[in-house]
């Protein structure tokens, strides 16, 4: 994408990151040139499979997590827990994203035999082949709050932006503005929602909390609805439990691989950054009783009537 074209969209520099970043929105949501040509590319050429599965999420709600848990299960008949790619590559890498890793960056079309792929698009920007294929979409989300905090966090670090240089209070407007990566985060999470609503049968909604709380439950489901059930042996064999603990965030965040290097999908931004607590509730040391007020009157009315519940 020329220069030219890129300044015929809006654009906003994030003054809290020193002016480091500059998003820019296309089709209703904000992201950087790299995932905004990316994007343009994939809906221009992404040709979907019914047999493929999209793994989507807003930045910094649980991708990761979720990208791991779903390569464990669809590739344990392939692989075992001593031999499996999550033990030396980054999910990031294991499970590549639409707007990234196939028409930039010289890479490869999409293997058709390995069925999952993730994307950070909302909903209506997907290729029109995810729609008209039928393919499974699962989506993820998380307390508003903590989503804030890690994606305040993550953008910091990845710019090198110390937290005395980078006032949470903006980052934090910013994001009340609907000005952040894949934002306004509301409307993304409406998009999954109301496809939710069109097709039940295409579409599973994770929220990253109920998972924490209850990982087993939804570990199944997961499996279930991507059409990689596990069978009463497997449960017997722990299969299930190894799949878990494979994941977690304590065995992810010690794997060297997740400790050191860069993935491929975004050599700018080191492993590490990837995965930073998992912890519920780490708003509490950023947020005023204002800025907590605020962003629980802007998601109820945002997300009313919806019944989902971010706070």
């Amino acid at each position: 994408m020329d220069d030219e074209m890129l300044e015929t969209f809006p654009q906003h520099t994030c003054t809290w990151l020193k002016g480091t970043l500059t998003l820019y929105k296309y089709q209703n949501y904000w992201t950087t040139k790299h995932f905004l040509e990316g994007g343009i590319l994939a809906q221009q050429n992404f040709k979907a499979e019914p047999t493929d599965i999209f793994l989507c999420s807003c930045p910094k709600t649980g991708t990761t997590w979720l990208k791991a848990l779903a390569f464990a299960i669809v590739t344990r008949n392939k692989f075992n827990k001593s031999t499996t790619p999550l033990l030396t590559s980054s999910p990031h890498d294991c499970v590549p994203f639409i707007e990234k890793s196939f028409f930039i960056d010289g890479n490869k079309p999409k293997d058709s035999n390995f069925p999952l792929v993730a994307t950070h698009l909302p909903y209506l920007s997907l290729p029109e082949s995810v729609i008209s294929s039928n393919c499974k979409i699962v989506y993820i989300y998380r307390n508003t709050k903590d989503a804030i905090v890690s994606h305040y966090h993550f953008l910091r670090k990845a710019f090198e932006v110390s937290q005395e240089d980078a006032p949470f209070d903006m980052a934090f407007d910013e994001f009340c503005q609907g000005i952040s990566a894949y934002g306004p985060y509301w409307d993304h999470i409406l998009g999954y929602w109301k496809a939710k609503l069109e097709r039940p049968e295409n579409v599973l909604i994770l929220k990253y909390e109920d998972m924490k709380s209850d990982i087993i439950t939804y570990v199944k489901k997961l499996a279930e609805f991507m059409g990689y059930p596990f069978s009463i042996e497997e449960d017997k064999k722990g299969v299930v439990d190894d799949i878990i603990k494979l994941c977690s965030f304590e065995n992810l965040c010690n794997l060297d691989v997740n400790k050191t290097g860069r993935s491929k999908f975004c050599s700018e931004v080191e492993n590490r950054l990837f995965l930073r607590k998992a912890k519920d509730g780490d708003w509490e040391k950023y947020f005023t009783d204002e800025m907590k007020e605020k962003i629980d009157k802007l998601m109820d009315e945002k997300l009313s009537g919806t019944g989902l519940v971010l706070k």
